[in-house]
């Protein structure tokens, strides 16, 4: 069996061990043993299967373990017909590598993260049980040959991300986040149906390789291209929370922190990147579809970027960042560089999730406060936190020689190299408006006076060891990965454009002049370093005054960022709301005329029923009870008759001769 298909085998394991027996007989330790254990072996799988995908001669490498819907014959929309046969089935090559990589890599160090920050939580056995799970939903969506076994992990990891967003369902905030994430997810699902159907009735099958080589071959208009295209990123954005689809994700802040990290960081919002990855030469045949794609992603960067600026709980402020850096994901996607999408989102899996868990280890030491408002001062009691949370923001602003700057400098190029200037000014200012962000958050959490609440104060205290680790390895590996994609105008050889591009084919963009390249590059790193000047300026210098006087001198404008321009009060107004309104409209006319209509039938019918009731009980019942009553009348005159004496019988008798004598006479 190839050592890929064990990718996935060992977190399912470690779900059946620890769900089954682990949460009523195992301790804390075992169960610890078991979750981190398995994921442990998984990521070992991983490399392993990564080296063996470098040294193999094929680029590409399958495996069918059963037919899961036997083959039968499919009318196509084009009037032929197709043998359509689903297969549980792997497909392994460079760009499912990768991913399955950053999956366990990171999912690892959350584990083991996790270890130290739900020490004490009473659902400990459950939360590992949901984190295994977790991983196992997300390699079976990286690794899947088809859309139908694609579909069996997106569904799996809208499901995990159910149960952890409201792993303390307790509380009412936590389990409404969890339905709310549910629901904008199945929205987006539905997308991913149609889409699917769209394929069999157009090509007859769900196949990814096959799908490609169909489309190539001329075996699909452009408009059925695009709608299926459009149709499968619609399930993307509910699935890597893009506008109009992205009000979910801060709401997710409500679960567990190490949760946030790997919801945000290593899996469920990179699914929909990787959809439309995967599913490249679709939407490049379309065009019109990756040009949605591009616009979508780099106004999506714009806006969590902008709403981040406002913010104050901490993780809310990294929910939103999320949000952005997913529409950078994309913008490289949209503009036809497979590769820089695909780059960036491997150092955002390093950069964010160092940047959760740091967070998590802030409000670890705070007993649980996550309002930046009552913070300040943290870097003299957070020694070892400060320095990894440094690396984090430093790597996501896009300073030079962290892994971020590579990666958006990539994504800018590509943007630049398409023709795409609009979507390339987006992403600029998208970036300056990150440095802004994220440095307001390290300066109003660990610089500045004190605003400690007297408990936090009291509890303050740097996280254990068994925490901090991870958020060692987590800096290193922000800083170094960065290299594995440096570019050509730096010396680098596009190895990782080369290698995501092995299984996929090109799907390169325009070439630039090492001029045009270092000057873009000039720019990125110059407004990076402009946006953490004035952060420091704004929040260090001036303590904040000058944001302060903007908020009230631009009050509509803040309000509307404040309130998320006005997206959820959309969704709660007209969607919510409107949904009630209907069924308010449905119940009044479900009360006053479906069930009149039924009322009044039913009236109707009770009115003739007495009706028949009388006529029965008179006309029916009377004739039946006077033919009763006549025959026991004559019956009883007969019974006279039957006297039993010789004597009446004799004179009956002559009577009777008598009688017919007389009427004989008569007669004749």
């Amino acid at each position: 069996m190839p050592v890929f298909v064990l990718i996935p085998l060992f977190p399912a394991i470690g779900v059946l061990v620890n769900g089954l027996v682990g949460l009523r007989h195992f301790s804390r330790k075992t169960v610890s043993w078991v979750a981190v254990g398995s994921i442990g072996l998984s990521f070992l799988a991983s490399v392993a299967g990564f080296l063996g995908l470098l040294r193999s001669a094929d680029p590409i490498l399958t495996k069918s373990l059963y037919t899961w819907i036997p083959a039968g014959l499919t009318r196509l929309a084009g009037g032929g017909t197709a043998t359509l046969s689903i297969e549980i089935a792997f497909r392994y090559d460079s760009l499912a590598a990768v991913m399955a990589l950053v999956v366990t890599g990171v999912g690892l160090l959350i584990h083991i993260y996790s270890i130290g920050y739900m020490a004490q939580d009473p659902g400990y056995g459950r939360y590992f049980t949901y984190l295994n799970l977790f991983a196992f939903a997300m390699l079976i969506l990286v690794l899947g040959a088809n859309r139908a076994v694609l579909f069996m992990g997106w569904l799996g990891v809208g499901l995990c991300s159910y149960l952890l967003i409201g792993f303390w369902f307790a509380r009412d905030s936590a389990a409404n986040a969890g339905k709310k994430a549910f629901l904008m997810n199945r929205v987006g699902d539905f997308g991913f149906l149609l889409a699917m159907g769209l394929l069999v009735a157009a090509l007859g099958t769900l196949d990814t390789a096959r799908i490609s080589v169909l489309v190539a071959n001329g075996g699909l208009s452009r408009a059925a291209a695009t709608a299926a295209a459009l149709l499968l990123f619609l399930g993307a954005t509910g699935k890597s929370a893009q506008i109009p689809l992205s009000t979910w994700l801060p709401d997710a802040m409500e679960g567990p922190t190490p949760v946030s990290a790997l919801i945000h960081a290593a899996t469920m919002v990179t699914a929909g990147v990787y959809l439309v990855a995967r599913m490249q030469a679709l939407f490049a045949f379309s065009g019109t579809a990756l040009t949605v794609v591009a616009f979508v992603g780099a106004i999506t960067a714009v806006y969590g970027a902008t709403l981040s600026l406002v913010q104050h709980d901490i993780k809310r402020v990294l929910a939103y960042s999320t949000i952005s850096q997913i529409g950078l994901m994309f913008v490289g996607l949209g503009v036809g560089s497979m590769a820089a999408g695909i780059f960036h989102l491997m150092t955002h899996a390093f950069f964010k999730s160092l940047l959760f868990l740091a967070a998590g280890s802030v409000i670890h030491a705070l007993a649980g406060e996550q309002d930046m408002r009552r913070m300040g001062g943290l870097r003299a009691y957070l020694p070892r936190t400060f320095p990894a949370f440094l690396v984090g923001a430093l790597a996501i602003a896009g300073i030079p020689g962290l892994s971020g700057f590579f990666s958006k400098d990539e994504i800018l190029a590509s943007a630049v190299g398409a023709g795409n200037y609009p979507v390339a000014a987006l992403v600029l200012l998208g970036a300056a408006l990150t440095s802004v962000y994220i440095f307001r958050l390290i300066f109003l959490t660990f610089s500045g006076p004190e605003r400690l609440a007297p408990e936090a104060k009291r509890h303050l205290h740097e996280s254990p060891g068994i925490m901090l680790r991870p958020l060692q390895i987590l800096a290193v590996l922000t800083v170094i990965v960065g290299y594995v994609g440096l570019p050509h105008v730096l010396g680098g050889g596009a190895w990782f454009s080369r290698l995501i591009e092995a299984g996929s084919g090109p799907h390169g963009v325009g070439q630039m002049s090492a001029g045009t390249a270092i000057l873009l590059m000039a720019a990125s790193a110059g407004l990076a370093l402009a946006g953490l000047l004035a952060s420091y300026i704004i929040y260090v210098r001036k303590k904040g005054e000058p944001a302060r006087r903007w908020a009230g001198r631009f009050r509509t404008a803040y309000r509307v960022v404040v309130e998320k321009y006005y997206l959820d009060a959309f969704y709660e107004k007209v969607i919510v709301g409107g949904a009630l309104r209907l069924g308010r409209v449905a119940s009044w006319i479900d009360e006053h005329t479906i069930d009149g209509l039924v009322n009044g039938a039913g009236a109707i019918i009770r009115r003739l029923s007495a009706v028949s009731r009388a006529f029965d009980e008179v006309v029916v019942d009377g004739a039946v009870n006077g033919v009763g009553s006549a025959h026991r009348r004559l019956s009883w005159g007969l019974k006279k008759l039957q006297s039993g004496y010789v004597y009446n019988y004799a004179l009956s008798v002559v009577l009777g001769i008598i009688l017919l004598i007389s009427i004989f006479v008569t007669v004749f």
